[in-house]
């Protein structure tokens, strides 16, 4: 397949459907909608003192449900893909997430993609879900939905974590095919499961484009162990970014309270690879770790006290749109296909985010350039 960036549609109020005819006119290979109910960023320093975001919206959690949001899409577009990057197995019950995605399939004529990952715990834990065993009950979860799909007429199943009894769905697959299922996945167990049941794959995390490769070698080692085609699994990465049009932009973007912020997903253990000692101490998991309701004014004070900039240049793509996409690149060597570039300089304030997108759309431009060819 040909390398093609992805779009995504922000799943937070206020919604902007506006620009789906945009996406919608062939530049990108499908749109990614996240599902979630908390932001990464800390409620402490989401004020008027320390990021003007904070006058234009009240809050960083006000997201919506990626899946509704999803469905309006569906109906709003005629070509493009459309996927959830991604929807927790642990929020909602597989038959219900089987259901779901057909629905949405319909709506799309056939367009949607039920992207899965096995959750985070900023979205589960508050909310009292269970979320022991996470991976074993997102493998379980897959089971059930593709059973559901797949049969005619009542099922039963008797699993760990699901119990079904003469339970059916009855709707068929739009045309015939049911949604292509895309699963986010990094640890050795999830990338072994998304071998066996993902038709689409992307990394939580892959620091390098050798980290990448490898990852990608198991996802598809573990397909062909399961007899699937490993080259049917369709490459894909949200790689973030920090870009400036010169290095005195460059500058006052890693200044920003926000973008500094970034670091609260890295752990120590990443850090210290790089021969630094993460500001939030020598424990600290990255995102497991984050609770954006409990991260104290004077904790992350201390933290951004702490933040250097080149801690966030090591572990981050940085430069100009030009710069980055021949960082981008290196991974479309390393197997990607799908790359969507997330630039983090869009979070450091309100001036910089219609500069931003124009940033993310001539490193996509330069990409395809050098990667015109590329199968």
């Amino acid at each position: 397949m040909r390398v093609q960036p992805a779009a995504f549609l922000r799943t937070t109020l206020p919604l902007d459907l506006s620009q789906l005819e945009q996406l919608d006119s062939g530049r990108y290979h499908s749109i990614w909608m996240p599902d979630h109910m908390v932001s990464f960023w800390p409620d402490s320093i989401w004020t008027p003192e320390f990021t003007d975001l904070a006058v234009a919206s009240p809050s960083p959690h006000r997201h919506l449900d990626g899946m509704a949001v999803a469905a309006a899409a569906a109906v709003l577009t005629e070509n493009v893909p459309l996927v959830t990057s991604v929807v927790d197995t642990v929020r909602r019950h597989p038959s219900l997430l089987a259901q779901s995605a057909l629905t949405i399939d319909h709506l799309a004529k056939g367009r949607f993609i039920l992207g899965l990952g096995s959750g985070e715990a900023e979205n589960i834990t508050p909310y009292g879900f269970d979320f022991t065993r996470p991976v074993s009950r997102f493998e379980e979860a897959l089971q059930v939905i593709r059973l559901l799909w797949d049969s005619d007429g009542p099922v039963d199943f008797d699993g760990r974590f699901y119990r079904l009894r003469h339970a059916r769905l009855d709707t068929e697959p739009y045309d015939g095919r049911p949604p292509p299922i895309w699963i986010g996945a990094s640890g050795p167990r999830v990338l072994d499961i998304a071998g066996r049941y993902a038709d689409g794959w992307w990394p939580a995390g892959a620091w390098t484009p050798e980290d990448y490769a490898e990852k990608l070698d198991a996802v598809r080692a573990s397909a062909e162990r399961a007899g699937r085609d490993p080259m049917g699994i369709t490459p894909c990465f949200i790689q973030v970014c920090v870009m400036g049009r010169d290095e005195a932009a460059l500058a006052e973007v890693l200044a920003a309270p926000l973008v500094k912020c970034f670091l609260l997903q890295v752990t120590a253990e990443l850090l210290r690879g790089h021969g630094f000692e993460h500001p939030m101490g020598p424990a600290w998991r990255g995102f497991h770790d984050i609770d954006p309701a409990v991260l104290t004014r004077e904790r992350i004070i201390e933290f951004l006290d702490r933040v250097q900039p080149e801690m966030i240049l090591a572990v981050v793509p940085h430069g100009t749109p030009k710069q980055v996409a021949h960082i981008v690149a290196d991974y479309v060597d390393a197997g990607l296909r799908v790359p969507k570039i997330l630039d983090y300089s869009a979070m450091a304030g309100l001036d910089h985010a219609a500069e931003s997108a124009r940033n993310v759309r001539d490193a996509e431009d330069e990409l395809l350039s050098l990667c015109r060819g590329v199968q």
